[in-house]
């Protein structure tokens, strides 16, 4: 039923353009017969004709014959039963002013189905620009196989993309908006008034297109903002658990280390407390044990501590604290860190754990044979940089959701930052946590 009414379109565009021909044709002959003949034979000069009567004829067929087409393309059109006139004063109405009933949705699809039905093309689309980039937002009919490759605007309302393509820019007080598209039928080219159809749909739909691209810009963003939410509690979820895995291993160290040196320390304290009534050499000799007991309490403590957060971090900043923890590094890791002084305490602490997760990833799964490490400050932001020149993965493998990464991207998360991870198979991971310190 679709192929057998485009083909009735198909022969009502033909017939049509030939009753405009012959119409524009009777036009121009009667003017000529009209002012030439008829005014040389009131002037008396009808053996030959009058030159000025001629130059006359023609500047009346010159300065009418855009109007005179028009209105024989309606009467063609009528005569037919061909509406083609009527999508036009449609999409005139329409370029100009939002209909209220529309949604925003409609309005792409109404504006694509209006320009293929006024036009007779094959079919035509409306992209929009959306964040400074053509998105397709409709195509008329649905089912046309048109092409979705962006369009490439050449002059003369021409699209490089395929053959028979024409398109047009949408704009705005001088702001791209967007593009009109229709592809051409073989061999049935544009007539004269559905190029000035899509002339001026392309001229009076600004308006139309920067209601639709601020609303796909918005959907984008309130898509962005959920995304990024639904990761923040995720996030945060993570962090509880990961504080509440770390306060059981604290407490399970504290309880098997240092707790079990304090209550030994405790009890011989009191032993030699009841002893020193007896003897006091006895008490003096167990007293002075005490002090080795102390001693390792104190060294089981400082070592939980430094498991917990180096205190080089605290005291000298986040360089010297890298320096220090690479030297023990199975992988050879040099530092680049010309110019960073000190950080607030919350990125340091975050960028030099991020930068300890990503060498011991680096070290367990790259294959790597040499990493490196760049830090820099640049206007209080502060960022770090990870290179590996291991095996590298793809991002589609799942690498690059595991945990490591998911550990680094909730520290960075907690305090405004970003993490970004690139690697290709065979090229190396390059991995980058960047801090606002402002925001911190």
């Amino acid at each position: 039923m679709r192929i057998r009414r485009a083909t009735g379109r198909l022969h009502s565009r033909v017939l049509r353009r030939g009753l405009v021909w012959i119409g524009m044709a009777v036009f121009v002959t009667g003017v000529y017969v009209v002012v030439v003949r008829g005014g040389g034979a009131i002037i008396g000069r009808t053996d030959s004709p009058s030159v000025a009567l001629s130059v006359l004829a023609t500047a009346t067929v010159a300065l009418s014959f855009a109007r005179v087409q028009v209105d024989v393309e309606q009467w063609a059109s009528r005569l037919l039963g061909d509406r083609t006139a009527a999508p036009y004063e449609v999409l005139s109405r329409f370029s100009e002013g939002m209909p209220e009933e529309d949604s925003t949705d409609d309005l792409p699809a109404r504006m694509a189905r209006l320009l293929a039905e006024g036009t007779g093309a094959q079919w035509a689309q409306v992209w929009v620009s959306v964040s400074d980039r053509l998105t397709l937002a409709a195509t008329w009919p649905v089912d046309a196989g048109a092409t979705e490759t962006p369009p490439a605007l050449l002059p003369g309302a021409r699209d490089a993309a395929a053959p028979r393509l024409r398109a047009l820019a949408v704009t705005h007080g001088g702001e791209p908006l967007g593009v009109l598209r229709l592809q051409e039928r073989p061999g049935l080219l544009l007539a004269p008034i559905e190029e000035r159809l899509f002339t001026a749909l392309a001229d009076r739909a600004g308006l139309v297109l920067r209601h639709v691209g601020v609303q796909a810009d918005l959907a984008a963003r309130r898509s962005e903002l959920v995304e990024r939410a639904e990761e923040l509690k995720a996030s945060r979820r993570r962090l509880i658990e990961t504080q509440d895995a770390e306060r059981q291993r604290l407490e399970r160290d504290l309880h098997d280390g240092a707790q079990q040196h304090l209550v030994a320390l405790t009890v011989n304290l009191r032993l030699a407390q009841t002893v020193s009534s007896r003897s006091r050499v006895r008490a003096g000799a167990l007293l002075g044990l005490q002090v080795d007991a102390a001693t390792a309490a104190i060294e089981t403590l400082s070592s939980l501590s430094r498991g917990i957060y180096p205190s080089l971090l605290s005291e000298q900043g986040l360089v010297a604290a890298l320096r220090s923890a690479v030297t023990t590094s199975a992988i050879p890791v040099t530092i680049a860190a010309d110019g960073v002084g000190r950080l607030p305490a919350t990125v340091e602490a975050a960028l030099y754990f991020c930068c300890m997760e990503a060498l011991q990833n680096a070290a367990k799964h790259s294959g790597a044979s040499t990493l490196e490490v760049r830090l820099s400050e640049d206007a209080g932001s502060s960022r770090l940089v990870v290179i590996d020149d291991g095996a590298g993965f793809s991002p589609s493998s799942g690498q690059s959701t595991g945990a490591g990464l998911a550990n680094m991207r909730d520290r960075l998360d907690a305090i405004g930052g970003v993490l970004t991870v690139t690697s290709l198979p065979g090229t190396g991971t390059t991995i980058t946590a960047s801090v606002d310190g402002r925001a911190a």
